[in-house]
C-alpha cells in the first residue's frame, strides 16, 4: 500500500490541464477563468458623487453659508457647466461631479429655499466624491485561474468585458459496476441495491466545474465491462466505481488491463478507500474508486476533486486542510490514514460515533472529514485536529 500523499502525487502525474475556449460573459458563472481579464475602462469613468446632496467648492464650506443652485447633475445626465464661488449644483448618487466642485454636502445638512441653499451646523466632514478610477483602471486585471462567481461576473461586466477565456469543462465518465445495482426508480430484486455512488459523484463533479457523463451500469462480466469502456470515447477522465478489489467478481482492473491500462498504483493506506487504483488507459487518465458508498464519496473529495482542479488549470495540490478543536477524546489510530465523518460548528469538531463506510446518512449529516494520521497516538478533548471541508 502507498500513502494518500503518494497516491495523489501519482494521480497528478497522470493529469494535464485542458484546452481553453472563449464564451459569452453571461455563460461564465461557475467556469474557470483561464487567462487574466483586462479592464477596458476606468471605474468609475469620472469623479462621481457618493451621496445625494449639493456639489460645491470645498473651501467655501462653513456653518450657515449660503449658495445659489445653478443646475442639476444626475446619473446619465451630467451638469456641463463649471461651479464658481458661491454656487452649488444639485447632485445625486452616482452622478458626475461638475467641474470646479471638490465636495458634496449631503442633503441632510442643507436647507433649500428656491434656488438658495443654507448649510447647517456640525456638518458631516466627508467629501463624498468617488475619484475616477477609484475602483479599477484601464489595464487592471482579474487574475487567473479563478472560478468565476457572481461577484466576479459583475466585476467583469463593469470592466466592459463581454467574452472571457475559460478552461474547457473536464468530461468525466462515471462507470458504476456490479450485478447488485439498479438505477433509482427501478424495482430492485431481493439481492439488489440502488446505485447511489454515480449520482453523488456526478453531483460533486458538476459542482466543481466538470461535466459528468453517467454510463449505464456495467455488470460483473467481461463483456459488459468492455462495452462500458467503449462508451468512454472523448472523455478526459474515466472514473470506475466498484469492482476494484481482489474478489472473484471484481473484474474492473483485469478488464481495464486487457484494454490497455497502464496502472500507476493499487491500494492505499487509507480508510475508507483502501481499494483505490489509478493509471492511464489508451492515454486517458483513469481512477478506480471503491464501491462502498461512503468510501467512494470520500475518495471523490480527496482524489477526484484535486485532479479536476489540475485539469482546470490550478496547481497540483491536495484539498486544503483546516484545524478545529476536538470535543472528545480519541484512541490511537491504526496503520491507515483515517478520514472520519465529522461535524464542525464554529471552531469545534465532533466525529460521528458510527464510521461504517456504508452509512450515507452519516455522510449526509457531516460537513467535514476529520483526518487521523497513520499510527497517530491517542489525543484528548481540546486538542486541535486537521479536517477537510465537505462544503
Amino acid at each position: 500500500m502507498i500513502t494518500v500523499t503518494e497516491a495523489l502525487t501519482q494521480i497528478f502525474a497522470l493529469i494535464t490541464p485542458l484546452s481553453t475556449e472563449v464564451i459569452p460573459l453571461a455563460k461564465a458563472a461557475g467556469r474557470t477563468l483561464a487567462e487574466p481579464a483586462v479592464a477596458m475602462r476606468d471605474q468609475p469613468p469620472f469623479a462621481s458623487s457618493a451621496m445625494d446632496g449639493y456639489a460645491v467648492m470645498g473651501v467655501e464650506v462653513e456653518d450657515d453659508v449660503m449658495f445659489k443652485v445653478i443646475g442639476e447633475s444626475a446619473a446619465g445626465n451630467r451638469f456641463d457647466g463649471e461651479i464658481k464661488a458661491g454656487q452649488a449644483v444639485r447632485i445625486f448618487t452616482g452622478a458626475p461631479v461638475p467641474k470646479g466642485a471638490t465636495r458634496v454636502v449631503i442633503q441632510e445638512d442643507v436647507t433649500r429655499n428656491g434656488d438658495l441653499i443654507t448649510l447647517g451646523r456640525e456638518l458631516d466632514q466627508s467629501l463624498y466624491i468617488r475619484p475616477a478610477g477609484g475602483d479599477f483602471k484601464i489595464g487592471d486585471t482579474l487574475a487567473a485561474p479563478r472560478v468565476l462567481g457572481a461577484s466576479d461576473i459583475a466585476l467583469l461586466a463593469a470592466m466592459n468585458i463581454a467574452r472571457v477565456t475559460v478552461t474547457r469543462r473536464p468530461i468525466v465518465a462515471l462507470m458504476a459496476t456490479g450485478d447488485e445495482l439498479v438505477m433509482p426508480g427501478e424495482n430492485p430484486g431481493p439481492d439488489q441495491i440502488i446505485a447511489s455512488n454515480n449520482f453523488g459523484l456526478a453531483a460533486l463533479i458538476e459542482q466543481h466545474g466538470g461535466e459528468a457523463r453517467m454510463l449505464p451500469i456495467a455488470r460483473d462480466n467481461q463483456a459488459s465491462l468492455e462495452a462500458a469502456f467503449t462508451l468512454c470515447d472523448g472523455v478526459d477522465l474515466i472514473v470506475t466505481i466498484g469492482g476494484a478489489s481482489v474478489g472473484d467478481h471484481d473484474l474492473v482492473g483485469q478488464v481495464a488491463t486487457e484494454l490497455g491500462l497502464d496502472r500507476a498504483f493499487y491500494k492505499i493506506a487509507m480508510r475508507p478507500g483502501k481499494p483505490l487504483m489509478a493509471g492511464k488507459i489508451n492515454g486517458v487518465p483513469m481512477i478506480g474508486l471503491p464501491g462502498n458508498p461512503v468510501s467512494s464519496m470520500v475518495c471523490g473529495h480527496v482524489f477526484l476533486l484535486p485532479a479536476l482542479r489540475v485539469m482546470l488549470g490550478f496547481d497540483a495540490n491536495p484539498r486544503p486542510r483546516h484545524t478545529a478543536v476536538l470535543t472528545e477524546d480519541m484512541p490511537i489510530n491504526g496503520p491507515r490514514e483515517h478520514y472520519m465523518r465529522a461535524r464542525v460548528e464554529g471552531d469545534q469538531i465532533t466525529p460521528f460515533a458510527r464510521q461504517d463506510s456504508a452509512l450515507l446518512t452519516v455522510l449526509a449529516d457531516a460537513n467535514a472529514l476529520l483526518i487521523r494520521p497513520c499510527d497517530a497516538p491517542q489525543i484528548c478533548k481540546d486538542d486541535r485536529v486537521d479536517f477537510i471541508s465537505l462544503l
